[in-house]
């Protein structure tokens, strides 16, 4: 009998705003593997705010091309291989890599896979949340990048999304003072009461965002964990400590900008308070993943890191959680179970 794979296809480009008209769910035969190939059944897809670039039109660059018409969504996935024709990934093993939204995928190797070996005292989807794609970017943004001392002011806009969750942690588990960006006063009580920010920020308020960041941080921020651009990122350079370091994640403000992104203003500001900008990719460090995975490990089995997550079932609500999440509703990180 022919294995059936329900697939989320990008069905025309997007307009303004991302909407789940945007998507269409189709049902397709598995085609026979070949080659080197493995079937994947999977099981937990990842919803990633930086995929939303790749959904227009001419938005190829030199990391990821341009997502075809009419062919699955691009996403990172965590499933259970069912089929082989490759010995170093046989039937049983527990992958990672990035696929598309689909029940099944075929791989070869390639594309970010790799086989996972769970830790028996750890949720199995943690490997796409506090040990996955959003706990790796935290870990080496901040750890790299950031650079934290004892007593540095760390502030980080979408503070509430997946990476922020995490990013605030580590950055409090390393003698930082925190302070989490969000919109609305339920998500600020949330960072604070829930995930242990000193300060908040609601850039949603009444009271302007420029004199927020000057109450919070009168002599300057030493890290900024920018997952935002835009505006934000123009204005948080405005205010930044001597021999600063901004951690350039995302720019989530403008990826539903119709006519690419916005100019970044004081950027003089980088040169008279001898601040560091640096933009990386989590899959830059492939390397160096049990090193992060290693300390993460010990945050969530100490109890001293909460990993929240947003969930959502079938893969027929992934185009609606994906827009939900564009949208802000959303606290920690989405996932998709199937």
């Amino acid at each position: 009998m022919t294995q059936m794979n329900t697939r989320v296809l990008l069905a025309r480009r997007p307009a303004e705003h991302l909407v789940a008209a945007d998507f269409a769910v189709d049902t397709q035969p598995l085609r026979s593997l070949q080659g080197s190939e493995f079937l994947i059944k999977n099981l937990y897809l990842s919803l990633d705010a930086g995929f939303r670039q790749w959904m227009n039109e001419g938005s190829g660059d030199n990391y990821l091309e341009s997502m075809p018409l009419g062919e699955p969504v691009q996403s990172i996935v965590m499933g259970t291989v069912v089929e082989s024709l490759n010995d170093q990934y046989p039937v049983g093993s527990i992958v990672m890599g990035r696929t598309s939204w689909e029940q099944y995928s075929i791989a070869d190797g390639s594309d970010l896979m790799s086989i996972l070996e769970p830790d028996p005292g750890v949720e199995l989807h943690e490997y796409l949340c506090s040990l996955g794609p959003s706990g790796m970017t935290a870990y080496f943004g901040i750890m790299d990048i950031g650079q934290p001392k004892q007593g540095d002011l760390f502030v980080i806009n979408a503070a509430a999304g997946g990476i922020g969750c995490i990013a605030g942690q580590i950055a409090k588990a390393e003698g930082c003072t925190t302070v989490g960006i969000a919109g609305g006063q339920a998500k600020c009580q949330w960072l604070q009461n829930t995930l242990g920010y000193d300060q908040v920020i609601d850039y949603k308020s009444a009271e302007p965002f420029e004199q927020q960041l000057q109450k919070v941080a009168p002599e300057g921020m030493d890290i900024v964990y920018d997952n935002v651009g835009g505006p934000m990122l123009t204005t948080m350079l405005g205010q930044l400590a001597e021999n600063s370091r901004i951690i350039l994640c995302g720019a989530v403000s403008q990826y539903e900008r119709d006519g690419g992104h916005e100019a970044v203003g004081n950027m003089w500001e980088l040169i008279t308070k001898r601040a560091r900008a640096e933009g990386f990719m989590f899959s830059d460090h492939v390397d160096r993943y049990p090193e992060a995975i290693d300390y993460i490990t010990g945050m969530l089995k100490s109890g001293s890191l909460v990993s929240p997550v947003n969930w959502s079932e079938g893969i027929e609500s992934t185009g609606q959680a994906f827009v939900d999440m564009l949208a802000g509703n959303n606290l920690g990180k989405c996932l998709i179970q199937l």
